[in-house]
C-alpha cells in the first residue's frame, strides 16, 4: 500500500514541487488549498497534478481535524506560511497568526487524530536574523534573533513543534531552509521579481527593474533540491531539526548582474533603486551550514547559476522568447 501525504501550502512552490517529488516515490498526495474569489489562482500551480485538495486554512482547527481524521497520512508537511518577509511589516497580526497559531492548530490536529504519523514543519533561516557564528555560518546550534514579525512568527513555530516532539513523544521535525527558488517561484520575491524584469526587458515589454537593498546576502538554493530534504528528514529513525543550505552566499546584486549578463543587459541602464522597496529593518547576510543533514546523504544538485538559468529559460518560455538555453539543456 502506497503511503499518503497531506501537505498544507500544496499550492505554493515548494508544495508544487513536493508533491511532483512524492509522487515519483508512489505516494498518495493530499493537500489543503485555501480559497480565492478567482478560482483559477487557487491551484493554477497544481492543477495538473493527480493531487486531492481540499479548502482548508491553518487557522480553521475544525477543518484540520476533520480532513487529517478522513486522509489519514503517514506524513504531514506543514508548508502553509504568510512567506513574505517585507509584507510581514505590513500585516504583522496576520503573519503572526498564521505563522504561529496555525502551527500550533495542525499540531494540536496531528496529535489529536493522527499521532502515529510523521510531521514536518517548514521553519526559516530568517529566524536567525542578525545571529551568525564566528566562522560565518548560520547552524542548528546558532542563536536566533529574528529581525522581521515574519522571523519572529516563524521562531514560535519552530519552538511549539520542539515542545510538542518532546513533551507528547511525537515525531514532529523542522527543517530550518534558508532562501530557495525555481521557476515555480512568485513574483513577489526578488530573484522571480529580477528574472521576470529581465526577460521583459530583452523582449522590449519592459524598460527598467526596481529593488530596494541590493547589497543584502541570501544563501540561495533550487527548491526541487529542498523538498527531496524535507522527504528525507522524516525518513529517519528519530525526530530531529536540520539547517537545509548550500553554503554559498550571494548577493541581490550578484542576482541581478548574472541574470542581465545571461541575457546581454547591463544592469547600468535598467536598475533602478527605490527606497519603497527596502524592509524597516535590514537582514544582511545569511549563509548556512548544512553538515548535518549532508551525513543523511542530502546533496543539493542545482547551483546558484543552474537555478537561475532554469528560471530565464521558464520565463522566457512564457514571453515566446527563442533567445536563450541554458547550456545543461
Amino acid at each position: 500500500m502506497s503511503k499518503k501525504a497531506f501537505i498544507t501550502g500544496i499550492s505554493g512552490m515548494d508544495g508544487y514541487n513536493l508533491s511532483v517529488y512524492l509522487l515519483s516515490l508512489g505516494y498518495e498526495v493530499h493537500g489543503i488549498i485555501r480559497r480565492h474569489s478567482v478560482s483559477s489562482t487557487q491551484d493554477v500551480r497544481i492543477a495538473n497534478l493527480n493531487v486531492t485538495t481540499y479548502y482548508g486554512d491553518l487557522l480553521d482547527q475544525s477543518s484540520l481535524e476533520r480532513l487529517l481524521n478522513d486522509v489519514q497520512p503517514d506524513e504531514i508537511y506543514n508548508l502553509a506560511a504568510m512567506s513574505h518577509v517585507r509584507i510581514s511589516f505590513e500585516i504583522p497580526q496576520f503573519t503572526c497568526l498564521t505563522n504561529s497559531i496555525g502551527v500550533l492548530n495542525i499540531l494540536e490536529a496531528y496529535r489529536k487524530v493522527v499521532p502515529k504519523a510523521k510531521f514536518y514543519q517548514a521553519s526559516s533561516s530568517e529566524m536567525f536574523g542578525s545571529s551568525v557564528d564566528a566562522d560565518g555560518y548560520q547552524r542548528e546550534s546558532t542563536p536566533m534573533h529574528p529581525v522581521s514579525p515574519y522571523g519572529v512568527s516563524k521562531l514560535f513555530g519552530y519552538h511549539v513543534v520542539n515542545v510538542y516532539r518532546q513533551s507528547y513523544g511525537l515525531f514532529c521535525c523542522s527543517g530550518i531552509l534558508f532562501n530557495h527558488s525555481g521557476p515555480m517561484r512568485g513574483e513577489a520575491f526578488v530573484e522571480a521579481k529580477i528574472v521576470k524584469a529581465a526577460v521583459r526587458i530583452k523582449l522590449d515589454l519592459d524598460k527598467q527593474l526596481e529593488l530596494g537593498n541590493i547589497f543584502a546576502y541570501r544563501d540561495f538554493g533550487h527548491s526541487k533540491d529542498y523538498v527531496k530534504a524535507m522527504h528525507l528528514i522524516l525518513q529517519q529513525d528519530k525526530p530531529d531539526n536540520y539547517v537545509v543550505a548550500t553554503g554559498i552566499t550571494k548577493s541581490i546584486n550578484d542576482v541581478a548582474n548574472y541574470v542581465f549578463e545571461k541575457l546581454d543587459l547591463s544592469t547600468v541602464f535598467h536598475l533602478v533603486i527605490d527606497p519603497k522597496h527596502k524592509r524597516p529593518q535590514e537582514l544582511d547576510y545569511l549563509k548556512g551550514d548544512s553538515c548535518k543533514i549532508r551525513a543523511l546523504g542530502w546533496t543539493p544538485e542545482y547551483t546558484f547559476e543552474s537555478m537561475l538559468d532554469e528560471m530565464i529559460a521558464y520565463q522566457m518560455k512564457i514571453y515566446g522568447g527563442k533567445t536563450f538555453k541554458p547550456e545543461y539543456y
